[in-house]
C-alpha cells in the first residue's frame, strides 16, 4: 500500500505545484521540519529553515504579483519553469518509499505539474480578455486555495487529492471552452 499511497501523494503534490509552486513546498517542508512526515535525502533540504524562508518570501511576492494584471503574465512565464521544477521535486520526494528511479519520478512530476500549469496558463488569458483583467485576482485566489487544498489532501488523504486533481482538469477544460466561445469555421 505504501507504493500506491506514495504515488497518489506524489500526483497531488505535483498537481498543487502546477497551481502554485510555493504552497506545497512550504507545507511539505514544515511537516518534515516538525516531524509529521519524513523526507529522505536530498529532499529533506526542503525543510531547512533558510530554504523555507526563501520559499516563503518568494511565495508572498508571487501571491501579491499574481493579483496584478500584466505582472501575473510575467509570473506565469517564469512559472513554466518554477512550477514544473517544484512539481518534479515534490513528486520525487514522495515516491521515496517506492522503488521508482528518481529520474522517472522527476519526469512524472514535470509532466503533472507542467500539465496543470499549462492548463492554468491557457485559462488565464481568456479570463483576462473576457473580464478586462478584473477577474484575475479572483482566479488567482482560487488557484492559491486549490493549491493549498491539494497539498493538504495529498499529504493526509492522497486519494482525495487525485480525485480533486481530476475534477480541476474537467472544470478548467469546461471553463476554457466556455470562455473561449464557439470556434469559427475557416
Amino acid at each position: 500500500m505504501d507504493l500506491f499511497t506514495g504515488l497518489l501523494s506524489s500526483l497531488g503534490l505535483s498537481g498543487a505545484a502546477g497551481l502554485n509552486a510555493y504552497i506545497p513546498l512550504l507545507i511539505v517542508g514544515a511537516l518534515n521540519h516538525f516531524g509529521v512526515m519524513h523526507l529522505s535525502q536530498p529532499y529533506d533540504m526542503i525543510s531547512n529553515p533558510w530554504v523555507m524562508l526563501v520559499v516563503g518570501l518568494l511565495g508572498i511576492l508571487d501571491f501579491v504579483g499574481d493579483k496584478i494584471p500584466g505582472v501575473d503574465h510575467a509570473l506565469h512565464v517564469a512559472g513554466g519553469v518554477i512550477n514544473t521544477a517544484a512539481g518534479a521535486i515534490l513528486f520525487a520526494s514522495q515516491t521515496g518509499v517506492a522503488d521508482i528511479p528518481p529520474a522517472l519520478s522527476m519526469a512524472l512530476g514535470l509532466v503533472v505539474a507542467g500539465g496543470v500549469h499549462a492548463t492554468r496558463s491557457a485559462v488565464r488569458p481568456v479570463a483576462t480578455a473576457t473580464t478586462a483583467g478584473i477577474g484575475n485576482p479572483v482566479l488567482s485566489a482560487a488557484e492559491d486555495v486549490g493549491s493549498l487544498t491539494l497539498s493538504v489532501l495529498a499529504v493526509f488523504v492522497p486519494i482525495l487529492a487525485v480525485i480533486a486533481l481530476v475534477i480541476f482538469a474537467v472544470v478548467a477544460y469546461r471553463m476554457y471552452a466556455r470562455l473561449r466561445g464557439p470556434r469559427r469555421a475557416l
